[in-house]
């Protein structure tokens, strides 16, 4: 394993036969290091911290909703929106204590059932009756007064199943044919359905979470980064040659093609400065920036917050993925924790991929900003795999009587 060029540390020199030298750590020693950091016995302690996260950024997005219907909406829909903002909040509130109380352990006798109904709804976004179409992307399911995108749900479902597998499989898991393919043929349906809705930047989000828990769950690391890349490669080959929109975002992020949206966004953040134009003063939304209040809520906080609010979004996203680390790593029981680590891991790779593609660094996509940016699926869906999460963590700080008492669910292949 090659040696990380400048890296050093205290360490006692190593004998060699040509004398002493310094010891030089690797990226994955270096890893290693941070994972011992972040072990902690009682899984209580980063729970508890998710929780007080999760509260922080939604107040935060509930202000830049307040802020953003303000000045974009009459003042008849402006309390409607206030109205349904709060709501959406404190349902997604409810969901997590929810989510908390019945943990994975509560979902995993249905499993099977909920991969056969999330691949329905899924299907069922192209029926004339319950689907809906939106600038032409068929992501949205209507039943009744509600509306939804099944596509973010199914992100659970399949961590939820491929966390199970891994357990049930045990040792077969590194085994490539009867372990990883099979698994890996089940979550490449779910990429195509969510890829043809056309929604390609779910369904690489959806495609990182698969191969993130396949890699935790014990498939070889020689499986996983080779197949990785060459999926993704091909479904961003075909998706450029077959889907318009997909090619002219990938020509302005290459910077064969201009595109307002980005430009506009950027230069949103630029004019915040360093403490921005304060809450409700921001121009780009009256400068037609689309789906500022979602897609680009991130440039929305640069304007009106300036850098003093984006990098306290950015401390609490920081703190987010360092308090799911310690969450993981403290869960005694296997299938708890590995199907923890890819639901916070989804949530944590879907602000990742918003803030990037906000400030240029990756191809334009509707990603929204978890508990922050306007949409109840994704607030709802988010605090959902956070609650499981916190479930969890609850269900291994209790004594070790009572988890054995608990039903479990016998691991066969």
């Amino acid at each position: 394993m090659g040696r990380s060029r400048g890296t050093r540390t205290l360490e006692p020199a190593v004998a060699t036969a040509g004398g002493l030298r310094e010891h030089q750590t690797t990226i994955f020693e270096r890893l290693d290091q941070l994972t011992r950091r972040a072990e902690v016995v009682d899984a209580s302690r980063p729970a508890g911290a998710l929780f007080c996260i999760v509260l922080a950024l939604s107040s935060i997005g509930f202000l830049i909703q307040a802020s953003h219907a303000a000045t974009a909406l009459e003042p008849a829909e402006f309390f409607d929106q206030l109205l349904s903002q709060a709501w959406f909040r404190v349902g997604g509130i409810a969901v997590l204590i929810l989510g908390a109380r019945i943990g994975p352990t509560g979902l995993r006798r249905f499993i099977p059932a909920l991969v056969i109904v999330m691949a329905a709804m899924l299907i069922a976004v192209f029926l004339p009756v319950v689907g809906s179409s939106v600038n032409g992307s068929h992501r949205w399911l209507r039943l009744g007064p509600l509306s939804f995108q099944p596509s973010e749900l199914a992100r659970i479902v399949v961590v939820l199943w491929l966390a199970d597998r891994c357990v049930r499989l045990g040792p077969l898991v590194c085994d490539f044919k009867r372990g990883v393919l099979p698994m890996l043929a089940l979550g490449l349906v779910f990429f195509g359905l969510v890829a043809v809705e056309t929604d390609l930047g779910g369904a690489i989000l959806l495609l990182l979470c698969i191969f993130a828990t396949m890699w935790v769950g014990g498939a070889r690391p020689k499986h996983v980064f080779a197949m990785l890349p060459l999926i993704g490669t091909a479904a961003l080959g075909i998706a450029f040659e077959v889907i318009p929109y997909i090619r002219r975002r990938i020509e302005m992020f290459l910077g064969h093609a201009h595109n307002q949206q980005v430009g506009d966004s950027l230069a949103a953040i630029a004019n915040g400065n360093f403490f921005g134009l304060g809450l409700g003063e921001g121009l780009a939304r009256n400068q037609g920036v689309p789906y500022l209040e979602s897609d680009f809520v991130f440039a929305q906080i640069g304007e009106e917050l300036g850098l003093f609010g984006m990098l306290l979004v950015l401390v609490l996203l920081g703190a987010f993925l360092w308090y799911a680390l310690r969450l993981v790593l403290s869960i005694r029981d296997r299938y708890d924790a590995l199907a923890s680590f890819g639901l916070l891991v989804s949530t944590g790779l879907q602000s990742m991929l918003h803030v990037q593609v906000v400030a240029g660094l990756a191809p334009p996509k509707g990603m929204t900003l978890p508990f922050i940016s306007h949409g109840g699926t994704s607030l709802v869906v988010s605090s959902l795999a956070v609650g499981l999460a916190i479930g969890a963590a609850r269900r291994s700080s209790l004594p070790r009587s009572a988890v054995a008492g608990a039903v479990q669910v016998s691991p066969q292949i």
